[in-house]
């Protein structure tokens, strides 16, 4: 009997083709053979206790001009699916949290999602990367403009960002006696209402910010690091950062050996990593990219060495 995999992402026709990773993991699904239905978030629904999405059959495609075709439409309870694969961008707001609720009705009822849901919710890809406080670099997260002016004073260049954000949306390179101080404060925590992130400035951006893909805790032996456009401090390939494939240094195995099992216990199967010089910076576990860069220039097949992982993770539970 075929593997029944649903796939809950954003709308498919407005991804990269080039770029989504998405795209790489229902390649590799399609490739053994499993059935694939496509959803999105406003396909979700409950009823009498019951998740449950309206759907479309979906093949994929290597064809830059139309990687994709809707098939047959159906309606069924979301733990009809073996697995799940939990693709939905940020922003991390109360619809994405709804939406984990909807998929942990089918969890519950032994389907697998991938990444688990109370995961999910629980893991701030910016807040549990202090979990591990020997990995990162100085940290502060408060909404309070004493504690944020405090860590300025003290560490004299630093980086703001917000909680929820991502692809290096709202982050804010500041040095002491930046004019700009007091209004960059007042829209990031909107004048103290929402808690933000500080972190010390570390000038190996400019050497790239390093995105390690962690597969079952275990990382890919090349990172991808992207490197900032001249002249910023964003990195990141949505804000115009190039990537570059990068074998893992001993410092990068060393941060992913303290964190991998804390991801296994999580269930947090496919996350990224993300490391500037000798720390850890982020810790991604929505919808991490990169492996399509990883793939082309380092000869790498991340996407089907997930699906593969995935297929023995199921094969265990029917055993």
């Amino acid at each position: 009997m075929s593997i029944k995999v649903g796939v809950l992402m954003d709308p498919i026709q407005n991804i990269n083709y080039k770029k989504d990773s998405t795209l790489a993991m229902l390649w590799a699904a399609q490739d053994r053979g499993w059935d694939i239905s496509y959803l999105e978030q406003s396909d979700l629904y409950l009823t009498e206790g019951q998740a449950r999405a309206q759907t479309r059959a979906i093949k994929v495609f290597r064809d830059p001009q139309r990687w994709f075709e809707f098939g047959d439409q159906a309606d069924f309870p979301l733990e009809d699916f073996d697995v799940i694969l939990m693709r939905k961008d940020p922003p991390f707001n109360n619809e994405f949290i709804y939406t984990t609720y909807l998929l942990e009705n089918a969890e519950r009822k032994g389907t697998l999602v991938v990444n688990r849901c109370r995961s999910l919710r629980d893991c701030n890809e910016k807040v549990f990367a202090t979990e591990f406080p020997d990995c990162c670099p100085a940290t502060l997260v408060s909404k309070n403009n004493s504690h944020i002016l405090f860590f300025l004073e003290t560490h004299k260049d630093i980086i703001l960002k917000p909680l929820d954000g991502m692809g290096g949306n709202s982050v804010f390179r500041v040095k002491e006696n930046d004019p700009n101080l007091q209004v960059i404060l007042e829209v990031l925590t909107r004048h103290g209402e929402e808690t933000i992130m500080a972190q010390k400035y570390l000038p190996e951006i400019c050497e790239g910010d390093k995105r390690i893909i962690m597969i079952c805790g275990k990382p890919a032996p090349y990172c991808l690091a992207r490197i900032p456009p001249t002249g910023q401090t964003r990195a990141n390939l949505a804000a115009g950062g190039k990537g570059l494939a990068q074998k893992l240094s001993d410092r990068d195995h060393w941060i992913a050996k303290q964190v991998g099992s804390a991801l296994v216990e999580k269930g947090l199967m496919f996350v990224g990593l993300d490391i500037i010089g000798n720390h850890l910076t982020e810790i991604n576990v929505t919808s991490p990219t990169g492996i399509r860069e990883l793939e082309d220039q380092a000869g790498l097949n991340l996407g089907k060495e997930l699906i593969d992982a995935i297929a023995k993770k199921l094969n265990k539970k029917i055993e």
